[in-house]
């Protein structure tokens, strides 16, 4: 037992997870963001489930923890992979997404041992870096795993097209 519950259970997410990923990620983007609307929930659904299914285990790795068979938590890391140079010298990069525990759940050690899971598969993997954006909340764990503040003599730019 733990803290009065039953043993937390960590797993690599599979296509019959596919619900619980998209039902995560709206309860991600509802706290990151404020409500969404009708017709946004309804686009972001149906761009994950096609996303889902046809990158997940692939460029797409999600990892669940569950408590009794229920999803508390989740880490989402997207692969991608371009012409070498340097900075990423097997053309393999991941950006960590939704990194998101209930709030009941939170500062249990949870997103720690996620997170830990999700390096050692991009180790395997032979990605050349992790990125993320961090939350004020969550920047003090990052840094105790060994993420940095990214310097650059690059500036970061965005069209947005849609």
């Amino acid at each position: 037992m733990w803290g009065g519950l039953t043993m937390i259970t960590y797993k690599k997410a599979t296509i019959k997870d596919i619900e619980i990923l998209i039902k995560l990620r709206l309860e991600y983007l509802t706290e990151d963001r404020g409500e969404l609307s009708n017709d946004e929930t309804k686009a972001v659904v149906a761009q994950l489930q096609d996303y889902f299914k046809r990158q997940i285990n692939g460029n797409f790795i999600a990892f669940l923890a569950e408590d009794d068979g229920k999803a508390i938590a989740t880490l989402y890391m997207a692969v991608a992979e371009k012409p070498a140079n340097p900075a990423f010298i097997t053309g393999k990069t991941a950006t960590i997404l939704n990194v998101f525990t209930y709030p009941d759940y939170r500062r249990n050690g949870i997103a720690t041992r996620l997170l830990k899971m999700t390096i050692d598969e991009a180790k395997a993997m032979n990605i050349s870096y992790l990125e993320l954006s961090a939350t004020d909340s969550g920047k003090q764990l990052y840094e105790k795993l060994g993420f940095k503040h990214r310097q650059s003599k690059y500036t970061g730019m965005r069209l947005g097209l849609l």
